[in-house]
């Protein structure tokens, strides 16, 4: 069973520590427990009510009023909420739930309804990456198991490829050509995958190489191919010692060619970028130089 501190429930809620305890305290909204040595902790059922709480006080409901609901009315007003076009957080929520109790159905659930409200890519952008930035921080206070991730990433790696399956790859109304991969020991896909189906809704001629490529493979397909751009993320490989020199390599091997780098490993301070080669910061950077003005 996972523990959570308050500080924990703070940065997953929203909701400030300060105000946790009166809600304790004056409501009973929650009951912590103690460890052997008397510390304060919090298991799941309280980081879901928390997050259930907090949704529907800064929806208007007085925390006094919630206090006395059952749960099934707590439910109730949650699924209302969830089902209210422009109400992100209460997705982001029900998926962090769904995680957590490992329900496929619910998650499902959960992850449709902003697809369908919203499109695809602005329900992967307002919806699925908050999510998984909140996933990075259950991850990061070991709240979270690899089989959680797992869960998630699978099933969130199923509906891209169902999307860009859906898209029509023979359409590509531009010249320029991508060339996108993982190298070697890299097996986060999602921000490739992600990747991919912009470069296509943008109608680019894309080259997926998916993940764990060796660099050799990387360079037959490159003289074959001959893109303009090469596009990678790098989650956690190579290691934080061995970036630089990853980054350098590939700009002595293709030293016309844009590379644009992603993800984790590519954001220490330290690193030094080759004159053809980009950090994205952020998704957002991406989107901005794949989208014609």
């Amino acid at each position: 069973m996972a523990h959570y501190s308050i500080k924990e429930l703070e940065h997953l809620s929203g909701i400030k520590a300060h105000t946790i305890r009166i809600w304790e305290q004056r409501y009973a909204i929650l009951t912590p427990k103690r460890t052997d040595t008397n510390i304060r902790f919090y298991n799941d059922a309280d980081l879901k009510n928390i997050l259930n709480v907090s949704l529907l006080n800064e929806r208007g409901f007085k925390i006094s009023k919630i206090a006395k609901m059952k749960p099934e009315q707590i439910a109730a007003e949650i699924m209302a909420l969830s089902e209210m076009p422009g109400d992100n957080q209460s997705q982001v929520n029900a998926l962090i739930a769904a995680m957590l109790d490992m329900n496929e159905e619910h998650f499902e659930k959960a992850l449709n309804k902003p697809i369908l409200q919203l499109g695809f890519e602005h329900a992967i952008l307002q919806v699925v990456y908050p999510f998984l930035n909140k996933i990075g921080i259950l991850w990061q206070t070991n709240n979270i198991c690899p089989a959680h991730e797992h869960f998630v990433s699978n099933l969130i790696r199923q509906k891209l490829i169902v999307a860009i399956d859906g898209q029509n790859l023979a359409s590509a109304a531009t010249s320029e050509k991508f060339l996108l991969f993982l190298p070697e020991g890299e097996l986060h896909e999602l921000a490739l995958l992600f990747m991919n189906y912009l470069l296509r809704a943008r109608k680019y001629h894309v080259l997926y190489l998916s993940q764990n490529l060796p660099f050799p493979d990387l360079v037959r397909a490159f003289d074959y191919y001959q893109p303009q751009n090469i596009v990678t993320a790098l989650t956690s490989f190579p290691e934080r010692d061995q970036v630089q020199h990853f980054l350098d390599k590939l700009s002595r091997q293709f030293p016309q060619t844009r590379i644009l780098v992603y993800g984790h490993q590519a954001q220490y301070d330290f690193l030094k970028f080759p004159e053809n080669t980009k950090k994205l910061n952020l998704i957002s950077d991406f989107i901005e130089i794949i989208t014609p003005a």
